[in-house]
């Protein structure tokens, strides 16, 4: 009894292996596993056929970045997350700072960033001056025939929490009842044509009866309960331009990677194991 039991779990364990290793595809003789893809149908919730696309994709990628010894350092995701902050109109600390309140784990956000460093790195080695740089024309026309992406609230009614005290903000903004002399209440009607971009960036964010991520200002902490958004009005041109640029040149990159691609798959060695 206890060799057949032992038989049936080394069978069990081996079959087990046998899923996790047997190879499905190949691509350029670096395999795609079975596991591989029933692991990425499950976690993202799509068919066999998007999955098998997307990890063909992500190896002819990886590929790609090894043979341009593509890399990036932690100088250069600074400077990335430098200019996505500047093209939101913020300075570095306050960007941070409210990614920090949208992650859960920051190391997650530069992770992410730094995926993106090499990606543009790569870009780079492949266009080699044959993808067209934005000018001032081509974002006026993107911002023209896209003005929805770039309307805003015209007035704001919030209450506005200050503090010297991080850990007393964080207090009231868990139990909004909460009395603490260590934290000032103020309601406030903004107009949003008026405000800075960083505000305005935060304020856009954040929906209706919710807290703002918290912020620095005046030497404290503060955070804004967005109480009510009335009317509407289109965010200047000159407040966006940053972003329509980043907008353009990710669609322009994207396009062509796709045909990049497509022509990589016609040479690659794809053989389909089982």
């Amino acid at each position: 009894m206890y060799k057949l039991l032992l038989s049936l779990l080394v069978g069990s364990t081996l079959s087990f292996a046998g899923i996790i290793n047997g190879i499905a595809i190949t691509v350029n003789g670096e395999p795609i596993t079975l596991y591989d893809i029933d692991k990425q149908m499950v976690q993202k919730d799509v068919s066999k056929n998007k999955v098998v696309n997307d990890l063909i994709d992500e190896i002819l990628f990886e590929q790609l970045v090894k043979k341009h010894n593509v890399s990036a350092d932690v100088f250069d995701v600074n400077n990335y997350i430098e200019k996505l902050a500047a093209a939101n109109g913020m300075d570095v600390y306050s960007f941070k700072s409210i990614v920090r309140q949208q992650y859960s784990d920051y190391d997650v956000f530069e992770q992410e960033a730094k995926k993106t460093v090499v990606r543009q790195k790569l870009i780079e080695k492949l266009v080699k001056g044959q993808l067209k740089i934005a000018n001032e024309e081509d974002l006026k026309i993107y911002y023209n025939n896209n003005q929805e992406q770039f309307k805003t609230a015209q007035t704001i009614e919030v209450i506005q929490y200050s503090s010297k005290n991080k850990k007393a903000l964080l207090a009231t903004i868990k139990n909004p009842l909460l009395v603490s002399n260590e934290v000032t209440r103020n309601a406030i009607s903004l107009d949003s044509a008026r405000l800075n971009p960083q505000l305005q960036f935060i304020l856009n964010k954040t929906k209706k009866s919710n807290f703002t991520p918290i912020f620095t200002s005046n030497k404290a902490y503060n955070t804004l309960y967005v109480k009510e958004k009335k009317g509407s009005t289109t965010l200047d041109f000159e407040i966006v331009k940053g972003k329509i640029f980043n907008d353009i040149m990710k669609i322009r990159e994207k396009k062509y990677l796709k045909d990049y691609f497509e022509k990589e798959r016609l040479t690659a060695n794809i053989k389909i194991v089982r």
